[in-house]
């Protein structure tokens, strides 16, 4: 297996392990803290439709083509089934996934309000410890998960 694609499946894990708050996730923050190289933090908010995913598509390749080492936190609302994320935007953004310096993660809200997970911050540190130079956050389209 290529070092990038161990580097990948690292990062996964620990940020899984972070969601979870599995054992040894503090752990996995205090390291991240430590080593993070303090990575631009960029919040993409709106009304659903209104072209977040688009927009989050452009910067990161804008990013990516200059060299920066680039994350998508994608937050999507969870599923009363799986408690997963539900719409899965990393299907919509297949032109950055052939990109060995762009990574991209959904997370489900977990029961969140405000278009993010009570985790998002946590996660950002994780990335931030692995290396990433911009993080951008796509959050839950406003409004779409305070309906009943």
């Amino acid at each position: 297996m290529n070092e990038h694609i161990r580097k990948i499946k690292k990062l996964a894990r620990d940020i899984s392990c972070v969601e979870n708050d599995a054992p040894g996730a503090e752990l996995l923050l205090d390291t991240a803290w430590r080593s993070g190289n303090h990575a631009y933090r960029i919040g993409i908010t709106g009304p659903p439709g209104g072209g977040k995913s688009t927009l989050v598509n452009c910067l990161a390749a804008m990013y990516s083509d200059a060299g920066k080492k680039t994350a998508v936190i994608s937050v999507d609302p969870s599923s009363p089934f799986t408690g997963g994320a539900i719409l899965g935007d990393r299907i919509r953004m297949n032109m950055l996934s052939s990109r060995e310096n762009v990574y991209i993660r959904s997370m489900a809200t977990r029961g969140s309000l405000g278009g993010l997970s009570i985790k998002t911050h946590d996660v950002c540190d994780i990335l931030d410890g692995h290396g990433f130079d911009i993080i951008l956050i796509e959050t839950v389209g406003v409004g779409q998960i305070e309906l009943d």
